[in-house]
């Protein structure tokens, strides 16, 4: 769902199988470069962010929840090369979710940065 919107799109966000498990992944490309040869923070956070909003539309239907608040950390840089991100709902409530997210390349026991969203649903 969410790899449809533009914002996703021009980031060349698409959805892959992995492990049975839906992941986001965004190629590298030159127009998502910060300082040299490392993937800027922003792209990072906006990926972590989309796959928390994919993760309540898989499991709510509700594809634009309000975010409320978004943590993220920054663990390590991010290279020029392919990065992942998968969420999940940590706790789904009447009016609030909260989840949680992790981005990686080559290794996912090595992430480059997680996060953490409050989300108002309709």
């Amino acid at each position: 769902m969410i790899v449809r919107t533009p914002y996703a799109q021009m980031l060349g966000i698409r959805s892959v199988g992995l492990d049975g498990d839906t992941v986001l992944m965004m190629p590298a490309a030159a127009s998502l470069e910060g300082r040299s040869g490392f993937l800027y923070g922003g792209v990072i956070a906006s990926l972590l962010e989309l796959a928390c909003l994919e993760a309540v539309a898989q499991d709510r239907g509700e594809p634009w929840p309000k975010p409320i608040n978004m943590s993220f950390d920054f663990l390590r840089g991010g290279r020029m090369i392919d990065s992942y991100a998968q969420a999940r709902l940590v706790r789904v409530g009447r009016r609030v979710v909260n989840a949680d997210a992790i981005c990686w390349q080559a290794d996912r026991d090595k992430p480059i940065a997680t996060g953490r969203m409050h989300l108002l649903l309709d």
